[in-house]
C-alpha cells in the first residue's frame, strides 16, 4: 500500500495534476508557495491571519524590505488561479503534499515551544488526504519529527504513518532579502520517514530547487539544519569575542580579521552589534535541548551568551562616549539607527536593536528610533538625528551606508557616533568632525 500511495504521488506531481498546501505564509511560505506555483501546481496556502490571506489573494506581498522578484511572481501566481489563501484548514482536504511553515521559538527557559507545530498537525490531521505527504520545513530539535509531529498526526488523523500518510523533514535555508534566491539555489536536506519517501520528496523539491538534494532520515535533516545554524553562532561568537579582546587592547579587530583570513583554511566572521532573527538566536538552543544532562553543551551556552550581549555592550560605548563628553544620560538624546535584525530587511524578529535601546533607557537616555523598513520607524532620517546628542548604528541598512559622514556630524546637535557595524572608516568620521567609537576597534 505505501508504494502504492507513493506511486500516485509522483505520477501526480509528474502530470501537474498534484495539489499542495502550506500552511504558514510568512517569510518562508510565502515564497515557497509561489515557487511551487509557478512550477505549474495549484497550491492553497493556509495562514491564522485573515489580513494576510486577504494581502495574498489581492497579489500584495505581507513581507516588506528588498526581496527582488517575489511581489511580482505573486502577482503572477494569484492571477494564473496557481496559488490561493485561506484561513480555512479545510481547504487543504484535496492536497496530495503539505508543507508545515510555522514558527518553532524556545521559551524564556531555551526549550523548544511547539505549540503552533502542534496546533498545525492537530488541525490538518481530520481533514488531511489519505496517503498525503506532510513535510516540515521549520526547524526543529533532533527528534521533534518522531516524538511531536508524527504522534500528532495519527491522533488527529486516526492513521498510522508510513500507510495512512507519510512525513517528511526538509529545512529551509532562507535569509530576508534573498528569499527566493536561497530558495531556488541552496542545497536541501530531504528527510524521509523512508527512503521512499525521501526519494519523493526529492523529486517534488527538483521542480524548482537547483541546488543539491541530499535524500536522508528525519533526524539527520533535523541535526543537519540546527548544527549548522549553531556552528554560525559559535563563529559569530567568536568574532565577538575578538572584538572585545581588540577594544580593551587597543587594536583593530577588522584589520586583524583581514589578515587572519589571509592564513589558508581560516575563516574569521564579522563582530557586530548583536545577532537577530528567527534561526540562530534559537536554533542553538534547540540543538542544546537534544545534549545529554551529563554532557551539556557548554560552547554553544557560551557563544549564546556572548552574543546576547553585544547589543548591550554597544549602548555601554554610547554611555561611555556621553561620559566622556559630560553629558548625563538622563538628559542625552540618542538616535538608533536601523531596527530590523539585518540590512535591508524588514524583519525584526529578536531584533538586536530592541535590547540596545532597551539598555540606554534604563539608563535614563531618550531614544530616537529610526529604520527605512520597520513599520513605526519609517521617516526622516534627518528629523530623527536633528537635536540628539549621538546616534548609535546598528543595522548596515544602504540607506545609511550612502550617508557622508559630514552630514551626519551636521544633523546631530553633539557630533557623537558608535558604529556597530563599521559601516564607515574611522578616518572619514574623525576627518567630519565625529567623536566615535566602533565596536572592534580600541582607541
Amino acid at each position: 500500500m505505501s508504494g502504492a500511495t507513493l506511486d500516485r504521488l509522483d505520477a501526480r506531481l509528474r502530470d501537474n495534476t498534484a495539489v499542495v498546501g502550506v500552511i504558514g505564509l510568512g517569510y518562508v511560505g510565502l515564497p515557497v508557495a509561489c515557487l511551487i506555483a509557478d512550477s505549474g501546481l495549484r497550491v492553497v496556502g493556509v495562514d491564522v491571519k485573515p489580513e494576510v490571506a486577504a494581502q495574498v489573494n489581492a497579489g500584495t506581498s505581507t513581507i516588506r524590505g528588498r526581496e527582488p522578484g517575489l511581489e511580482a511572481l505573486l502577482r503572477e501566481q494569484v492571477s494564473a488561479g496557481r496559488l490561493r489563501a485561506t484561513t480555512s484548514y479545510a481547504d487543504l482536504a484535496s492536497a496530495d503534499l503539505v508543507l508545515i511553515s510555522v514558527e518553532t521559538p524556545v521559551s524564556d527557559d531555551h526549550q523548544p515551544a511547539y505549540d503552533a507545530l502542534r496546533r498545525a498537525c492537530e488541525q490538518l490531521g481530520p481533514v488531511l488526504a489519505e496517503g498525503a505527504l506532510v513535510v516540515v520545513e521549520s526547524t526543529v530539535s533532533p527528534g521533534t519529527m518522531e516524538r511531536v509531529v508524527t504522534p500528532a498526526l495519527e491522533r488527529s488523523t486516526g492513521r498510522v504513518a508510513g500507510s495512512g500518510f507519510f512525513v517528511g523533514h526538509c529545512p529551509e535555508r532562507v535569509m530576508p532579502g534573498r528569499l527566493l534566491r536561497n530558495l531556488r539555489e541552496l542545497s536541501r536536506v530531504v528527510g524521509g520517514q523512508t527512503p521512499a519517501v525521501a526519494a519523493c520528496m526529492t523529486r517534488f523539491y527538483g521542480r524548482y530547487v537547483r541546488g543539491d538534494l541530499d535524500p536522508t532520515d528525519l533526524l539527520t535533516a533535523e541535526l543537519v539544519k540546527t548544527v549548522e545554524n549553531a556552528y554560525r553562532d559559535v563563529n559569530i561568537a567568536f568574532a565577538n569575542q575578538v572584538a572585545l579582546i581588540a577594544e580593551h587592547a587597543g587594536g583593530d579587530a577588522w584589520k586583524v580579521r583581514e589578515l587572519v583570513n589571509k592564513s589558508p583554511g581560516r575563516n574569521m566572521l564579522l563582530p557586530g552589534a548583536g545577532v537577530g532573527g528567527h534561526c540562530i538566536p534559537k536554533d542553538p538552543w534547540l540543538l542544546v535541548s537534544a545534549a545529554p544532562d551529563d554532557v551539556g553543551a557548554p560552547l554553544l551556552q557560551a557563544a549564546r551568551s556572548l552574543n546576547e550581549g553585544m547589543p548591550s555592550h554597544v549602548a555601554d560605548l554610547a554611555l561611555r562616549l556621553l561620559a566622556e563628553e559630560g553629558i548625563d544620560p538622563g538628559s542625552a538624546v540618542v538616535a538608533v539607527l536601523g531596527y530590523a535584525y539585518l540590512e535591508d530587511s524588514d524583519d525584526s524578529r529578536h531584533s538586536p536593536s530592541a535590547a540596545a535601546v532597551a539598555a540606554l533607557e534604563g539608563a535614563g537616555c531618550h531614544v530616537r528610533i529610526h529604520d527605512p523598513y520597520v513599520a513605526g520607524h519609517q521617516g526622516d532620517l534627518g528629523s530623527v538625528l536633528s537635536g540628539a546628542d549621538c546616534a548609535l548604528l546598528m543595522v548596515a541598512h544602504s540607506q545609511y551606508r550612502d550617508l557622508a559622514p559630514e552630514w551626519l556630524a551636521a544633523h546631530l546637535r553633539r557630533p557623537l557616533l558608535v558604529d556597530g557595524r563599521r559601516v564607515f572608516e574611522p578616518e572619514a568620521l574623525t576627518a567630519a568632525g565625529l567623536r566615535h567609537r566602533t565596536v572592534g576597534r580600541g582607541r
